[in-house]
């Protein structure tokens, strides 16, 4: 049952401290477990709060999240989490907006708006400074905001920031282009700046009515003046992701694994967030973005690994072993998209997921198998199939390409993912083998659409 471990007076109250397996503060009789037992007047707090909180939930979404999102901006982990309950709650979050964005997360037009508060290397002064210099009709371009705001507090760095996590987007999306024309524009700026500060001002100000103290009553053409670098080529859409992973903490404008969001669950039907519900016999497959590779070297020499890996979900922690790793090192590559066997571990409370083998997404090779609804209720047709299937399977440990069936009718197509037990070595092969005994079938590769052959 329960065992009282400590016990404290406080006033005419005895106050005990009840130590239980796994994570609950009070056990029961007949193996059931009550958690949160709390006296009457701590229950109805609770109570009142939840009623609240679920309240403000079910009736202002929008602000409800935003509120929670700024609350835990410190905390990555919640603020994935809860990101994720933005997207399935139907809630967008846009990334920064030099034009739009306020200090914390804003709700705004049906959306969740970035903070700049939430971008790394840009501080509260320079924040300040960027809404004291924005008007109503906002900063038309990259020189634009330069010559209005004070370069003292956004320095290039700030800048760089802004301009990586996707701030300028709306101005300019060519974040590339934006980078090159900072090195002329920031040195343009700062000698404008230091012109007014000096009471002297260039023909082509005066001729405007630019030369003024004053941010906002500047000629509102003098950024055209401006120079600017050579046209570039944009950054690639990984880097872009990349940068923003690096400076707000999340993937925002999109991320890596979304285009795996159709055709993943069909082979993990279990996302990270859910690892610590599962037991630690059962094998398990994720499709993960390598985040962190942690070397380690054990008492034996030998080297092993702990990576920091993540999923639309949430972000975990994975240790891969000797053998394992001498095996798998050179895939271990951060930033990379992977697709991952293993088992869940739990140490000092805290889920590990031993990783056992790894394959990059853009090598998987599904095997899809069309049965027709006959074919699919025929219990010869299904023994011939798993009979070609174990032949294919081979050395199990090295059986990791999935098969997944396709069930076509007239008005309807469902995919079923086969048991572990039916993954096949080759794919190639194994489909070979299966249009020879007369089945339909065809190679998909796990990056590519459903829809298509």
């Amino acid at each position: 049952m329960i065992k009282i471990v400590t016990r404290k007076y406080l006033g005419k109250q005895n106050v005990y401290d009840i130590g239980v397996e796994y994570d609950h503060n009070f056990a029961i009789k007949n193996g059931l477990i009550a958690s949160n037992c709390f006296n009457k007047s701590h229950s109805t707090a609770y109570g009142y709060v939840t009623y609240q909180t679920a309240y403000l939930k079910a009736n202002y979404p929008l602000e409800y999240m935003a509120a929670l999102l700024t609350a835990n901006s410190g905390d990555t982990d919640k603020v994935q989490r809860y990101i994720t309950n933005c997207t399935n709650m139907g809630i967008s979050i846009d990334p920064p907006d030099i034009n739009r964005s306020g200090v914390d997360f804003t709700p705004t037009l049906g959306k969740i708006l970035f903070g700049f508060s939430a971008v790394r290397n840009v501080g509260q002064n320079a924040i300040a400074c960027i809404l004291e210099a924005r008007n109503e009709t906002g900063f038309k371009s990259l020189a634009d905001f330069c010559d209005r705001v004070d370069l003292r507090a956004v320095n290039r760095r700030t800048l760089e920031s802004l301009i990586y996590c996707g701030a300028f987007d709306k101005i300019e999306p060519n974040r590339q282009q934006l980078i090159n024309d900072l090195e002329l524009v920031y040195d343009w700026a700062q000698s404008r700046a230091k012109d007014r500060a000096s009471g002297q001002g260039n023909l082509l100000d005066l001729l405007g009515d630019g030369f003024s103290s004053t941010p906002n009553k500047r000629a509102n053409n003098a950024f055209e003046t401006a120079p600017k670098s050579k046209p570039v080529m944009d950054l690639p859409p990984q880097k872009k992701l990349q940068m923003e992973k690096e400076l707000l903490g999340f993937y925002v404008s999109d991320h890596p694994l979304k285009s795996l969001r159709q055709i993943a669950p069909l082979l993990t039907p279990i996302n990270l967030s859910q690892l610590g519900e599962q037991r630690e016999e059962i094998r398990l497959c994720a499709v993960v973005m390598l985040n962190n590779v942690k070397k380690v070297v054990t008492k034996k020499g030998e080297q092993m690994a702990i990576l920091q890996i993540e999923d639309l979900t949430t972000q975990s922690e994975a240790v891969v072993f000797p053998k394992t790793y001498e095996r798998i090192s050179s895939l271990l590559q951060v930033d990379t998209r992977l697709i991952i066997w293993g088992k869940v571990d739990r140490r000092d409370e805290q889920t590990q997921f031993i990783l056992e083998d790894a394959e990059p997404v853009e090598t998987v090779q599904m095997v899809m198998v069309e049965l027709n609804p006959q074919q699919a209720g025929n219990i010869d047709e299904l023994h011939r199939l798993k009979i070609i299937l174990q032949e294919q399977s081979g050395d199990k440990e090295k059986a990791k390409m999935p098969v997944i069936g396709i069930i076509q009718t007239e008005n309807s197509r469902k995919l079923v993912r086969l048991g572990w037990q039916f993954c096949v070595q080759d794919s190639r092969i194994t489909v070979q083998a299966l249009q020879n005994a007369s089945f339909t079938a065809h190679i998909k590769s796990l990056t590519g659409s459903l829809s298509q052959k």
